[in-house]
Order: C-alpha cells, then structure tokens, then sequence
C-alpha cells in the first residue's frame, strides 16, 4: 500500500523525510530529495542533528534570514545589514547604560571647560557644532557608514578571490559541460533557498558579503566598548567634526587608576575637542587621510595560493565549515610594494595627527590638571598596543591603526612650538605638501632648517618663473640709451628704413 506522501509503507524513515521537506519546500519535496540524492548527498544526514530531524518551523524561519540576509546584501562587497546588526549586538553585549540628563549635561561641562582651555593653546577654533554623550550603541550609528567605506575595497578583493577557488566546487567552472549537476549551490539548490536566478559566483559573492558583514560588525561593536569619543584613532570616522565622549567606556578606563574620574574626563574631552579642531580647522585633512586609507584598501592582493591551501580541507557542502573558514582570518590581505609606500605615508599622517593632538593637550592641561603627565604617559601606550578590535581591523583590512611615530611628532611639534610659538606649531598644517616626513620624524630638531631650505628654493623657482613669464631671459643686455637694438626689426606698422629722410639717418 502507497501512503500520501508516495513512499513504501515500510519506509517510514523515507516518509518522515519527505514529510519534513515538504513543510519545508511544499509539493517540490520529492523532487529536491531525488536530485540530492543523485548527487551523492545523503538528505538525512545532512538535516540532521544527533540522528534525528529538526523542527521545520525552525528550519523555514533559518532559510527565510538566510534568503533576508543574501537579498540584502545585493551586489554590494560588504552586506551593511548583517554588519549592523552584529554590530549593535556586540555594542550592547553586557549592557550600553542610556545616557541620562545628568551624565549628558557632565559631558557638556567638560567639554566647555576643555575648549577654554585649548583657546590659549592652539589657534585652531572649534567647529559650530555641539558635543555629545553617545551611548555605544549610538557611536556605531554615528561610524558605520566609514567602516563600510573604508573597508569595501578589501572586501570586493576578498569576494573574487573565493569565486575563484571554490567556483568550481559550486558548480560554477567555465569549463564544465553541464555545471548544474555539481555541488550543492546549483540552480535547484538556489530555488529552493528562494535564491533562483543567481549563478552560484553570484551567491559565493554573496556568502563573501556577508562574513565580511559579520566580521566588520563584530570588531566594530567590540571597538565601541574600547573608544572615548569619535577620534581615538586619529580617523574622522564622522561625516563633519565634532566632539563626542562615551561616558560608561571612560568610567571603566578611570577605574583601575589611582586618578579621579573627573579628571580622566576632563583630560579625553581636552583631547577629544584638540582633534576635532584639528579637522575642522585643516579642511584638507580628512580627505588626504581618508584618501590614502582608500588607496591601501583598493591595492588589497588575495594569496590565492594560501587561500587554496587553508581552503583545501574545506567541504563546500558543509554551510557550518564553509561560515568557519570565512571567520577565521583565512582572508587575511598581503601587502604589495605599492600599500608599502603607501602604508609609509599613512603612518606618518597618523603619527602627526597623534603628536600634535598629544602636544596641545599637554600646553592646554599642565596648568589645570595634577595628573595630566601621567594621562599623557598612559594615553600613549594605550595607542601604542591597540586594543583588540583594533586588532580585528587590522585583521580585516591588513593595517593597524596605530601611530607608531607619535612620540617623535610630539618631539617635532614641541621643537616648532619652541621656535616659533602656536602660530608656527600650527601653521605645519598649512597644506598637504608641507607636511613633516619620514626624515623629519628621524630628526625632529633639524626640521625647520629643512623647511626654511626648500621654502628658499620654492621662493627662487617662483621668481624665476615669474621672470620668465614677464618677457624672458635675454643673453645681450639692452642699450645703455633705451634704443631698440640696430638689427631688430622695426614694429609691424611702424615706419620703415626707406621712409626716414636721409638727413635723419
């Protein structure tokens, strides 16, 4: 006797299974276990867990995030919807306390008294804008959209190197006849998943998409439990300057220090405003930064010969291997001779971005604060080591974030302050051009007589082309009386030879 569901009553395991796929798939059950099958996968085995099925609601309600998260993502080399999400996860893993009333109006105080005194400090005015008190969950709102950014080209490098090595286990190779019969991810796989149309190199782009998602959500929420304010990293990770604190992620820094916490805060609001001056003040500045940022990320090479072989083990029909190998770093980027140069500049942007910010809050809070050398010592080594998101950036993208040279563009700006006061101290930023180099950093001190030289040959390369261009250079110098030369020729119109009376020749 045939049961509904068209098995051999004395197949119930078979009966069970197509039951189950039909809650899942409707009437196309059959079928999709016949070309599993014919396949050479094992339907039960692969659903399910300790031998025994799972619940279909459960199931449907997985396929159904897994077909929000791969529309979401749409072309896009990082899915900014699963990165959100994981980000706000992270963000508020232990608690985000609300930022009430009172903590705001602190905030505000100390921003007011951290901007009088950096007005004696540094010329430099601050932006019309308001300080703020962000929760975590707030600062990942406000920075997201920089990440996503900044990291998109790595990403996109990252999503054709694992089209490349698992194409063809996909079922996507060129080179094969009838590539729908291989892998998992072939046309009737996508259908079922609601994903039909895309080729399974779409869908790789996709899944590429979207651990890349996950983990630049992650490390994001993880850094938002490890910031101050919106410029720790010397990044304008905000669309315009402007001060912000994190209030809860500066009492736990205040914690373990024999320091009161008004005068960790009032010593990161100093530093806080000194930066977003700096960017507001220096318009160039975040585009210069984030352009050399973008330019690293864009010359990102994938290893595909390490990516194959740490890939080899891999069982493309495994999701659970598959989601593993894609979160363990297996797509860490390899410097090329080009990021180097580039990768020389950024850090030397970063470390003079760090020492003058170290620099002005120094002048600005020596007076103030009896704890402020040792804040400045401590701040230091904070940024010196990183935290570990900075780590996981660094892991994303290939670059730490850290100004290892700070300490000498400290030494530098401290060298220039000496000379020539604040108005000089600040005038280094005059233009992108005129910034120190990895040369003046090696020798701080002898960085104005540099300075003063090439300011010289600048000066005499512009009068000599400014010489040139009011008439030119002349090996004969002119007569003595004012006259044209005896063998010039007369201006068109003028009188000729044969019109001058005899007598006046």
């Amino acid at each position: 006797m045939i049961n509904p569901v068209g098995f051999l009553d004395d197949e119930p395991e078979d009966a069970e299974l197509e039951q189950f796929m039909q809650q899942i798939v409707g009437d196309s059950a059959g079928d999709v276990l016949s070309q599993m099958r014919a396949r050479g996968i094992d339907p039960r085995a692969m659903m399910s867990q300790n031998g025994k099925l799972p619940d279909a609601a459960t199931v449907r309600a997985g396929m159904e995030q897994v077909r929000r998260i791969m529309t979401a993502s749409g072309d896009a080399p990082v899915n900014t919807v699963i990165a959100h999400d994981m980000a706000r996860q992270a963000a508020m893993k232990g608690g985000d306390p609300t930022i009430t009333a009172a903590k705001a109006d602190e905030v505000a105080q100390a921003f007011r008294m951290a901007e009088l005194w950096l007005d004696v400090a540094t010329d430099f005015l601050p932006p019309a804008v308001k300080p703020k008190a962000w929760s975590r969950a707030e600062w990942v709102e406000a920075t997201l959209p920089a990440w996503n950014k900044l990291l998109a080209p790595v990403a996109a490098s990252m999503s054709e190197a694992l089209v490349k090595v698992l194409g063809g286990q996909f079922g996507d190779d060129d080179d094969d006849d009838d590539p729908a019969e291989h892998g998992m991810l072939n046309e009737d796989a996508l259908k079922m998943l609601g994903l039909g149309g895309l080729k399974p190199s779409e869908l790789l782009k996709r899944l590429g998409a979207t651990a890349y998602g996950m983990q630049m959500g992650q490390a994001a929420g993880r850094l938002s439990r490890e910031v101050f304010g919106g410029t720790d990293l010397g990044v304008p990770l905000l669309p315009k300057p402007g001060a912000a604190m994190l209030p809860s992620n500066v009492a736990a820094f205040a914690t373990d220090l024999d320091i009161p916490l008004s005068e960790v805060q009032a010593y990161l609001a100093v530093r806080e405003a000194a930066a977003t001056r700096l960017f507001a003040s220096v318009p160039w500045l975040a585009t210069h930064l984030m352009g050399l940022l973008e330019k690293y990320a864009a010359q990102t090479e994938i290893d595909l010969r390490s990516l194959e072989e740490q890939m080899r083990d891999v069982d493309p029909n495994s999701a659970d291997q598959l989601g593993q190998a894609m979160s363990g770093g297996v797509f860490s980027p390899r410097n090329t001779d080009e990021q180097k140069a580039t990768l020389l500049k950024l850090e030397t942007v970063l470390a003079l971005i760090e020492g003058w910010i170290e620099e002005v809050t120094t002048q600005a809070t020596i007076a103030h604060l009896p704890h402020s050398m040792s804040l400045k010592e401590m701040m230091r080594r904070r940024r010196g080591a990183g935290g570990p998101a900075e780590q996981a950036f660094a892991t994303l993208v290939g670059l730490e974030l850290r100004p290892r040279r700070a300490r000498d563009a400290a030494t530098l700006f401290g060298h220039v302050f000496v000379s020539g006061g604040v108005a000089a101290r600040d005038g280094v930023w005059e233009h992108p051009d005129l910034l120190p180099e990895p040369v003046d950093l090696d020798d701080p001190a002898g960085y104005l007589a540099r300075r003063q030289a090439h300011q010289m040959e600048t000066a005499d390369l512009d009068a000599a082309l400014a010489q040139l261009l009011a008439g030119g250079f002349s090996d004969s110098p002119p007569p003595s009386d004012g006259s044209p030369l005896s063998d010039s020729p007369p201006p068109p119109g003028g009188p000729q030879p044969s019109d001058i009376p005899e007598a006046d020749k």
